[in-house]
């Protein structure tokens, strides 16, 4: 049984004859922000896309908390779970998209609550009280009764992250949180972030903020067709990169 809280292993996706992930291992431990660094069209989505089954894999495995996501281990083969099972699953696996994702016709108190009263039937009181202090948390108290038209592009992220938390997951993917936002609204979605790496929450980050990696990661992975090319602390992978297809990476965005 690994003890990473996210595991990997020789993970390949392909879409008809196009091999968008090539072989994939990667562990993140209990409580590590693991930062996904890459060119576009390296599989740095996609690969988040399969930890929580958005995407199945061809082959290869992937287990959160020690439970194989998407199939159950029968003798020497997999078979799919139902898709009730599925959703379970992803109740445990929080997922913040690039485009926000939020339903626009509910309000802001009512997109945090959602899930945690549909998928896990929990109390609606209780549910009420934690979405307050998500929102408060996330620097967005005054907003419960808004709706996502009347937010701007990082309030709304901010909204999609309180969604993401209040499903109480073991572990939160985040797809390029800051791709889709006007420069001067990312450091408000980045400082929400960095405030959920500082408490200790396991996170997998696909970004283009090379500062941001620098400052949050504890392990930066550099992906480029489709493979892990190299891993390490942010000062090893961004400072001293030991492959010639790192450095030539990041030559170009740093």
């Amino acid at each position: 049984m690994s003890a990473a809280m996210v595991d990997l292993r020789d993970v390949h996706k392909s879409f008809g004859s196009l091999e968008v992930l090539r072989g994939v291992d990667l562990q993140v431990a209990p409580g590590e922000v693991t930062v996904v660094i890459g060119p576009s069209g390296s599989g740095k989505s996609t690969l988040l896309r399969t930890v929580n089954h958005l995407e199945k894999v061809n082959s290869g495995s992937i287990s959160v908390d020690g439970e194989l996501v998407g199939y159950r281990r029968i003798g020497d083969r997999l078979h799919e779970l139902p898709e009730r099972e599925i959703l379970r699953q992803r109740t445990k696996i929080g997922f913040v998209f690039q485009n926000f994702n939020l339903f626009p016709h509910l309000t802001v108190r009512q997109n945090v609550t959602e899930a945690p009263l549909a998928a896990q039937r929990r109390p609606r009181a209780e549910v009420e009280e934690l979405a307050a202090r998500l929102l408060e948390r996330v620097g967005l108290a005054g907003k419960a009764g808004a709706y996502p038209r009347q937010l701007s592009g990082g309030q709304q992220q901010r909204v999609a992250i309180a969604r993401a938390l209040a499903l109480e997951p073991k572990v939160i993917l985040f797809d390029e949180p800051t791709s889709a936002l006007d420069p001067e609204l990312v450091g408000e979605v980045l400082d929400v972030v960095k405030d959920l790496a500082r408490s200790g929450t396991t996170m997998i980050v696909v970004t283009h903020e090379i500062g941001f990696a620098r400052e949050v990661a504890d392990t930066v992975v550099f992906m480029d067709e489709g493979r892990i090319v190299e891993r390490g602390s942010p000062a090893q992978v961004l400072d001293s990169p030991r492959h010639e297809r790192t450095r030539l990476f990041l030559s170009k965005v740093l």
